[in-house]
């Protein structure tokens, strides 16, 4: 069976994290959509880039979804929070056993909603106490960090490493593994 991601994308997206995270996904043969939280046709980054969306977050139904993928940057860590709906379907996929994932600012997000506790977790350099206040151990050297099915990631320079690891869980650390050499990514 075909696994599936969804990235969500609200004006002022990072976007390194946000396409790097689809591009590595895709290649990989993860069907991956870019989900418009504002249910616009497009968005635009922190950076001023704009990116066509596959399909609102008015029209997609989040059960057919293995895992759900916020990126950082501000503020769309912030517009990701505001929606409702985004953050009410991540409850529902994490108490349901599916994975979610977020990086730079956006493990933030799952800290607020409580589902960081006893979790080992990392977040952008600096905002270390927002997991920390909200009972996540943290994981300040590395790249990428999973506990359980939550996966997070620190920002811009770890979007490969935090991409690759959206592929070992989802399809095992040998397809992974050729990802990354196919693209030239080696850990140091």
């Amino acid at each position: 069976m075909k696994k599936t991601a969804a990235v969500f994308f609200a004006t002022g997206f990072e976007e390194v994290e946000a396409l790097t995270v689809v591009d590595l996904l895709r290649r990989a043969g993860i069907e991956t959509v870019c989900v418009s939280t504002d249910n616009e046709k497009s968005v635009t980054g922190s950076h001023g880039i704009t990116v066509e969306m596959d399909v609102r977050l008015d029209r997609l139904d989040f059960s057919l979804y293995d895992i759900l993928i916020c990126p950082g940057g501000m503020p769309g860590t912030k517009n990701l929070e505001a929606c409702e709906q985004l953050v009410e379907n991540i409850r529902s996929a994490y108490e349901n056993g599916k994975y979610i994932a977020a990086i730079c600012a956006a493990p933030g997000i799952f800290a607020r909603m409580g589902l960081l506790q006893g979790r080992e977790a990392c977040i952008y350099p600096g905002m270390e106490d927002e997991l920390h206040q909200h009972g996540a151990t943290l994981c300040r050297d590395s790249k990428v960090a999973k506990s359980g099915t939550i996966i997070t990631s620190r920002g811009v320079g770890t979007a490969i490493a935090f991409a690759i690891e959206i592929v070992a869980t989802l399809l095992g650390q040998e397809a992974a593994s050729g990802l990354a050499q196919s693209i030239v990514y080696t850990e140091d």
